[in-house]
């Protein structure tokens, strides 16, 4: 079948037959890939080199001896386009102002490939946890903040929805103690001098 019997056959088997696979990576595009994801993206070392084994995972690799991805990545964290303690604070703070716990935190903090002393540094004071606890259950409408009563919740949650409630909060990285706290809060003055307390331990 020549080119104009292949445009005749319709559109997509034209194209399918102008596409060429591309071309396995070799030392000079890993570094150029990993300067447009830093530059791009706030990551980390492990993000970064998760990244750059996709990318030979679907490319392939051009070269005798396997690709030094420590090596790119190492010389970009000397050069300062990768910061893991700046970044473990900067995606622990984002996730506490969404109201999720250090539990969560860490999990995701770990799934970015940053180290535990970083991973427990990013993880809040005590007070910013309650707080995290507080916007979480602001932002669900759990306990006091849910519907129906004066100031936006209600303290006699029947027995099956506060265990709803509680699971839904530990779900969000809250241990139970806090979970329970929250959800248990007779209104939201109450949920917030719990979180007051904090500052005083």
């Amino acid at each position: 079948m020549d080119d104009d019997e292949h445009k005749r056959a319709g559109p997509k088997k034209w194209q399918q037959k102008q596409r060429k696979a591309p071309r396995p990576l070799d030392a000079r595009q890993i570094d150029e890939m990993a300067l447009g994801y830093v530059a791009r993206f706030a990551t980390s070392a492990g993000r970064l080199t998760d990244y750059l084994k996709r990318k030979i995972r679907e490319r392939g690799w051009d070269g005798e001896a396997p690709a030094d991805l420590a090596g790119v990545v190492e010389r970009l964290v000397t050069l300062g386009y990768i910061d893991d303690a700046g970044f473990a604070q900067a995606r622990g703070a984002g996730l506490m102002r969404r109201g999720f716990g250090a539990r969560r935190i860490t999990e995701t903090l770990a799934r970015d490939g940053i180290a535990a002393p970083l991973i427990a540094q990013a993880g809040g004071s005590e007070l910013e946890r309650r707080t995290a606890a507080l916007e979480f259950a602001r932002r669900k409408r759990l306990g006091p903040f849910g519907r129906g009563s004066a100031d936006g919740g209600d303290s006699r949650l029947d027995p099956a929805t506060r265990t709803r409630q509680v699971a839904a909060m530990m779900r969000a990285g809250h241990p139970l103690a806090s979970a329970r706290a929250m959800v248990e809060a007779g209104s939201g003055t109450a949920a917030q001098e719990w979180v007051d307390e904090a500052d005083d331990s």
